[in-house]
């Protein structure tokens, strides 16, 4: 409605409205000019935000249908105190939306209450009808009137807004990735907390399991992004696999995680998936040894510990007897251990192609320091964009997908018989990567996960 605009508008004392805002296309209203407030019933009334005070919520649009729910989320523009009719006092979120009403769609405030036992979910008050809305208090359905079937609309649900999403990220350290997965989930409206793996702790039952940070239950979070360290593998795919086990979205599953930080179980689903890779040997009996790299070739060998990360327990052996030696001194440690074919024509490089949501986003070529045949970053390395091959692209995609993960960097060899997985990371660093190439990663994480927790009614199981 404009201010020229000076035509009244007849309502009755019931009417039906829409909040597109919220993605509540359809809801039956009492028009009250006894209520000074507008009213909408939601329960679940979360605030989030730092820096732009939010809040996100849960409204039961048909009150005969409580098992259909719909996440909604808003700016905050106050929290007062309202006087309910009964005259009990409570305090409440504001929040601004546009309210459409048949042709008309204007501005209202609205608090959000519990109205669970009330006959309409939505009131409206006289603030809301300023001065162009005239009351009929005998009259009903003075307006076009809508219908709840609009819910059971996939065209409706598709159209529904962005709500904002609630997101843990699971990481121990304040470090360039986890601050990129702050800034850019709340900069798109998110709500996004880090979570210190190692203070979770669970409650295992069949009826209620949970998950408690600092002697508090962790509230249901919309997503989880595991960010776990290779020191805490086992406790940090426990404290994932909890979250799926209340059916929250994790971008990487524990069976993915897990699976691709145990080398030796990756490299065998990588066989069974027909990925091309170095041709890999591993043993128990100290009598292998010699047998061991005779499955591999001849020397230069890699070899390579089980628990490796960032090129760390990987080392280069350039003869059959250098190779012995390492073996012996590893087995003398105790410690398990891959051999693998060092591929020559690589020369040092590899490709880190960073494969979000089934498909390959950025790729980069990480070249080692002189004198290393490791091109490890984080072990001086340098890196710069490059372009990749179908076949590339092809087999980092087949890569990631072999271990069910929503985001993974899967690291390539190219060898003179095509392109070989070195490694598949579940905890990709995006500092190299966004470097090198320009490219917003954090944003197109969020893309996917956009697309894939998406926001759509909520049905409860019906309890007995």
């Amino acid at each position: 409605m404009t201010d020229t605009d000076n035509t009244q508008i007849r309502v009755g004392w019931e009417e039906w409205l829409s909040l597109p805002e919220l993605g509540l296309p359809a809801l039956k209203a009492k028009v009250d000019t006894g209520a000074k407030t507008s009213a909408l019933h939601a329960f679940d009334i979360e605030p989030f935000g730092r820096t732009r005070p939010r809040v996100r919520f849960m409204v039961q649009p048909i009150p005969a249908r409580p098992d259909l729910v719909i996440a909604c989320s808003a700016d905050i523009v106050d929290q007062r105190e309202v006087t309910s009719s009964n005259g009990e006092s409570e305090m409440r979120y504001v929040i601004e939306t546009n309210v459409k009403m048949g042709d008309e769609m204007w501005p209202i405030e609205v608090t959000l209450t519990n109205r669970t036992n009330m006959s309409y979910h939505m009131l409206l008050g006289r603030q809301a009808l300023g001065d162009r809305l005239t009351v009929a208090p005998s009259d009903r359905f003075c307006q076009p009137e809508l219908s709840y079937d609009v819910y059971a609309s996939a065209k409706v649900r598709e159209a529904a807004p962005k709500r904002a999403l609630r997101i843990a990220v699971l990481s121990r350290e304040d470090n360039y990735s986890t601050r990129r997965l702050v800034e850019e989930g709340e900069k798109r409206g998110h709500g996004v907390e880090i979570i210190d793996t190692t203070r979770c702790y669970m409650a295992i039952n069949a009826t209620s399991p949970e998950v408690y940070y600092d002697g508090k239950r962790l509230p249901r979070f919309d997503v989880v992004i595991p960010r776990i360290g290779a020191s805490i593998t086992s406790y940090g795919t426990a404290i994932t696999r909890q979250f799926e086990t209340l059916g929250t979205y994790c971008v990487n599953g524990a069976e993915g995680i897990a699976s691709s930080r145990d080398k030796l179980y990756a490299h065998q689903l990588l066989a069974r998936a027909r990925i091309g890779m170095p041709t890999t040997a591993f043993a128990a009996s100290p009598k292998d040894t010699s047998n061991l790299i005779g499955l591999v070739g001849t020397a230069p060998l890699i070899v390579k510990l089980l628990e490796s990360t960032q090129g760390k327990g990987v080392v280069l052996a350039e003869t059959k007897k250098a190779a012995e030696s390492v073996i012996d001194a590893f087995r003398g440690l105790k410690a398990s251990f891959l051999v693998q074919d060092f591929v020559k024509e690589a020369a040092g490089e590899d490709i880190r192609c960073l494969v979000i949501g089934g498909r390959v986003v950025a790729a980069m070529k990480r070249t080692g320091a002189d004198g290393d045949f490791r091109s490890n970053l984080h072990r001086g390395g340098s890196a710069k964009v490059v372009r990749i091959t179908k076949q590339e692209r092809d087999v980092a995609v087949r890569a990631a997908r072999t271990f069910g993960l929503g985001i993974a960097g899967v690291d390539l060899l190219r060898s003179s018989d095509g392109p070989k997985v070195l490694e598949v990371n579940s905890s990709p660093g995006l500092e190299g990567i966004e470097t090198a190439t320009g490219k917003n990663i954090a944003s197109l994480l969020y893309d996917s996960i956009e697309k894939r927790v998406r926001p759509v009614p909520i049905r409860k199981r019906k309890t007995d």
